[in-house]
């Protein structure tokens, strides 16, 4: 385990997630123990069913371990109230989900900003992060458009802004590239490698996607609920 004198992003103490399921016992996730840095791009990749959603959702604190640790930030998750995680989500967990999850009665402002709304960040200081963090992200202009006028493509990106504007721990991505065609999800990982260059953003995925995982810094193979390899690389195109 890491030692507790390194700041992580993110780390596990032999995890396990069992599932309940017509009276039998399904081990999604098998005694992982393994810490991301801040700063880090690692792709947990693996199979349909080898545990990678499951491990990524234990991660954010969506799903409690059966048995095991997790911790974000240095706080342990295992030790919080609903509500406390909860809290922890909002202030230093970011999510991409396969599924955009925009609110589509919002603008993609709106949306983007929603969890710094929660946050209490004040409007001016909400306004001025979307503003720079849209033109970065190349959909500066589109503040105001409502979701069903958007591309999948800037759909996604809407929804990467909305995980990294207010400035977490940590992101979480699972599937981000899977509902996108070629082209969109080749200018989604350009954008995600460019944040994580360039402002440190923290990023995890799961995916079964070979073009992220070319990206990489750090891809960890999940087979049947366990780490396989866990290989440190020189990605592409960083």
């Amino acid at each position: 385990m890491t030692s507790m004198t390194k700041s992580t992003a993110v780390r596990t103490d032999e995890v396990w997630k069992v599932f309940k399921h017509d009276g039998l016992a399904v081990e999604a996730v098998q005694g992982i123990t393994m810490s991301v840095d801040p700063g880090d791009f690692v792709v947990v990749a693996g199979p349909s069913g080898c545990g990678k959603t499951t491990l990524l959702n234990m991660f954010g604190g969506l799903t409690r371990p059966t048995s095991g640790r997790v911790w974000v930030d240095e706080r342990d998750l295992t030790a919080l109230s609903e509500k406390e995680l909860a809290r922890l989500r909002l202030e230093r967990v970011g999510f991409v989900f396969q599924a955009y999850n925009l609110l589509p009665v919002l603008t993609a402002s709106e949306n983007a900003e929603f969890s710094m709304l929660l946050q209490g960040i004040e409007p001016d200081e909400r306004r001025r992060r979307i503003g720079e963090l849209f033109k970065t992200i190349g959909i500066g202009g589109l503040e105001d458009r409502f979701p069903a006028k958007l591309s999948g493509g800037q759909q996604q990106r809407v929804a990467v802004a909305r995980a990294v504007v207010g400035e977490p721990a940590l992101v979480l991505a699972d599937e981000p590239t899977a509902n996108l065609d070629r082209a969109a999800s080749d200018a989604l990982l350009d954008l995600m490698v460019d944040l994580n260059r360039d402002r440190g953003t923290t990023f995890v995925f799961a995916t079964h996607d070979p073009a992220l995982m070319e990206r990489a810094k750090r891809l960890v193979r999940l087979v049947d609920g366990q780490i396989e390899t866990d290989e440190r690389r020189a990605p592409a195109h960083q």
